[in-house]
């Protein structure tokens, strides 16, 4: 017991001497460490007091003090120097850093921009890569047009058959096909007053004859005409089949040959023998009755009254007020007795339209000082063309009743109020619509230019002209311009009509549309000095697509099928059916899925299909056309520098095809300027003259359907380019 006490004692006396020590021995090493804190900081400010501390200055002579002074200021000066040397090392090393610095930020720069031309390059082999995989599996090559054939005699001699007429009620039953190869162009030779001057007046054939000489399709070689064209009229004598055997390739039946009618007077028939036989040729005239007009064979033509060719729009007045003076117009006078059932007609337009109403009408049948006397049983125009021009005018619609012959479809006075009412803009209302022949309507809707109805709507006329808003008729009155101006207007537009109309029917296409020339400012010896692009200082984070080499948009590629795929829209929509263009805004596009199902030549589907952001989206093209590059026209004059730093700036855009400059100002380049190197070809035209209309020209140099004009000065970056060119090819 006495020995756990002593110990348990000994032990607490241990554990407080620890405690002690552990409290004693901070406190002693605080203290001292603050007297060295504080020694020290009085020594800081006496830090020369060793070298100035001496023993006695009373005992230093004056020598000894200049001496010591002369070794303070050596030492001093030597401090300074070793300064300014270590000054200096620190400059020179802080520079260093700083070009060192630099040259790490280029490093990074570069790196970044070789990342992205890399990727630019894995994009573009990647696309060649599919390029390659499609010429692999591609079953056949591209077509391409055949060698033209052409026929190499004139037409043989075929017996004509002695009946009245041919029953042509097609093409195939009397049209020798022969002679007219999908690829013979369709040219047409005309007869010369020379060869049948018995047949038409020799005024009207050379008036004729300067005008066809501007058609594209008008050869002189007999031999290898598809059509041969003869003119027939405006003589004293009649004309009979003992004539028409004397044209020189008339063949006996007269195939292949369109005979144009082009009577001036509307007063008068054709003057044709009675038994007179036409054969197999094609009659286009503005008289027919329903006996003798053979329904797509023969032609039926508008009122020839328009000058011989030129502009006509100038002569048409204003379209606008969309309703005018007189909602309905007509002048006429009956000079025969009509039939019952058209003069009820007549009686009932008068009647029903003349009613007390706030409309207004001008409805002239009598026209008793105006008469003109005529063999055409008709209704007869009264007074001349600037007469009638001031009531049409001032009409919203007027009347074109039929014939009052009930056996004739078309007669010359009729053609003539359709010949008027569109020029004057005056919306035509066909009376007797379903009796009544209008020009080329075998490929034109007149219903879309005119209000149609039959003789029994008479007495809802007024109600349903009154129906239309102001819209339609607008829209109706700018089709009806549309059709004066294109196939009515002047002699010229009549005869490129019919011969249009006729290279339809046998399915032969136009002849391509002629580009403009694109002289190089350049001779054929000169090569331009070459230099590197200026690298713009700031690049896309991303590739904006693949780099590929230039290839030629796919054109002509609807040549035989847009005649009938779109044939309506040429006529009626578009209104040129006269030419073949390489491709056109309105072709049509596959559905999105066609590319992945048996049609995806030459598409680039974003991610083959899949989508994704933005990156899978720059990689391709997309889109539901085939691949498809664009080109650049860039108009300048006399500003060189300007010119050189927008070439350099489009150094690595995608899908750039080439880049044509069109140089207005007279006087050619220097020799010495340097051209940017930009990876497309750069093709400099020389302007005709200083236009602005310069860059809106089809230059036959641009071989891409997507084209960019712009500036010398303007200032696009890539992504807005890229931007515009996929906005132009989804739409």
């Amino acid at each position: 017991m006495f020995l756990c006490l002593s110990t348990v004692k000994f032990n607490s006396r241990l554990l407080l001497i620890i405690l002690a020590l552990l409290v004693i021995t901070p406190l002693i090493g605080h203290y001292y460490l603050s007297k060295e804190e504080k020694d020290g900081f009085e020594n800081s400010y006496n830090t020369h007091s060793k070298v100035e501390a001496y023993e006695d200055y009373g005992v230093l002579r004056a020598t000894d003090l200049k001496h010591r002074i002369a070794e303070l200021v050596r030492i001093k000066n030597s401090v300074n120097n070793e300064l300014r040397n270590i000054e200096g090392k620190r400059q020179k090393l802080l520079s260093e850093l700083s070009l060192n610095h630099k040259k790490i930020e280029d490093a990074k720069t570069e790196l970044i921009r070789q990342e992205a031309e890399l990727e630019k390059l894995k994009i573009s082999v990647k696309q060649a890569q599919v390029a390659e995989n499609e010429a692999v599996a591609q079953n056949s090559p591209r077509l391409a047009p055949p060698t033209v054939i052409l026929p190499a005699n004139p037409p043989s001699f075929i017996p004509l058959v002695k009946t009245h007429s041919y029953k042509c009620h097609n093409m195939k039953n009397c049209f020798d096909y022969s002679r007219c190869s999908l690829t013979s162009g369709f040219p047409f030779y005309f007869y010369h007053s020379e060869e049948f001057s018995e047949l038409v007046s020799t005024s009207l054939n050379k008036i004729v004859f300067q005008v066809l000489r501007y058609n594209p399709h008008f050869t002189n070689s007999s031999d290898k005409a598809c059509i041969y064209v003869a003119l027939i009229g405006e003589t004293h004598n009649s004309i009979n089949t003992t004539q028409l055997n004397q044209l020189p390739f008339w063949g006996g039946d007269g195939r292949n040959h369109i005979l144009f009618y082009l009577s001036k007077n509307m007063y008068n028939r054709p003057n044709f023998d009675q038994n007179i036989n036409f054969g197999r040729a094609i009659i286009a005239q503005s008289f027919w009755d329903e006996k003798n007009f053979r329904l797509g064979h023969d032609i039926l033509l508008p009122a020839s009254f328009g000058p011989p060719g030129g502009d006509v729009w100038m002569d048409s007045p204003y379209m606008l007020p969309a309703r005018r003076k007189y909602l309905l117009s007509f002048e006429g006078y009956k000079n025969v007795n009509s039939s019952k059932n058209q003069q009820s007609f007549v009686e009932m337009v008068q009647t029903f339209l003349t009613q007390t109403t706030i409309d207004q009408f001008y409805i002239k049948t009598d026209c008793k000082n105006n008469r003109i006397g005529s063999n055409v049983f008709d209704w007869c125009l009264c007074g001349n063309e600037t007469k009638r021009k001031e009531f049409l005018t001032q009409s919203t619609f007027t009347l074109v009743p039929a014939p009052l012959d009930i056996d004739m479809i078309s007669t010359a006075m009729m053609q003539a109020r359709i010949y008027e009412s569109l020029k004057f803009s005056a919306i035509p209302v066909f009376l007797e619509h379903d009796r009544i022949g209008l020009p080329f309507d075998e490929v034109i809707d007149w219903c879309r230019a005119a209000v149609c109805i039959v003789g029994e709507r008479v007495p809802e006329l007024h109600w349903l002209l009154r129906t239309i808003p102001d819209n339609d008729i607008l829209m109706m009155r700018r089709q009806g311009r549309m059709l004066y101006e294109k196939y009515f207007g002047t002699v010229q537009s009549i005869l490129d009509t019919t011969l249009a109309l006729i290279r339809n029917r046998i399915g032969i296409p136009p002849l391509p549309v002629i580009d403009v020339p694109s002289p190089s400012i350049f001779s054929e010896n000169f090569k331009p000095i070459k230099m590197d692009p200026i690298i713009p200082d700031a690049e896309p984070e991303e590739s904006l697509g693949p780099l590929e080499p230039p290839f030629k948009s796919p054109d002509f590629k609807r040549n035989y099928t847009i005649m009938k795929v779109q044939g309506y829209e040429l006529w009626n929509g578009w209104g040129d059916p006269f030419k073949l263009y390489p491709y056109t805004p309105f072709d049509p596009l596959l559905p999105s899925d066609a590319k992945f199902i048996g049609s995806g030549k030459g598409f680039r589907p974003v991610n083959n299909g899949a989508g994704g952001a933005g990156k899978e989206f720059c990689q391709s093209l997309g889109g539901n056309s085939p691949r498809e590059q664009f080109t650049i026209v860039i108009l300048t004059y006399e500003r060189d520098q300007v010119l050189m730093n927008s070439l350099s700036r489009l150094n690595g855009l995608p899908y750039l095809n080439k880049v044509l400059v069109v140089w207005n100002s007279p006087k050619p380049p220097l020799e010495d300027l340097r051209w940017p190197e930009i990876g497309v070809p750069i093709h400099v035209i020389q302007a005709a003259k200083n236009s602005l209309n310069n860059r809106f020209l089809p230059y036959e140099a641009i071989e891409t359907e997507a084209v960019l004009s712009v500036d010398d000065d303007a200032h696009l970056r890539h992504d807005e380019i890229m931007f515009g060119f996929r906005r132009c090819i989804c739409t």
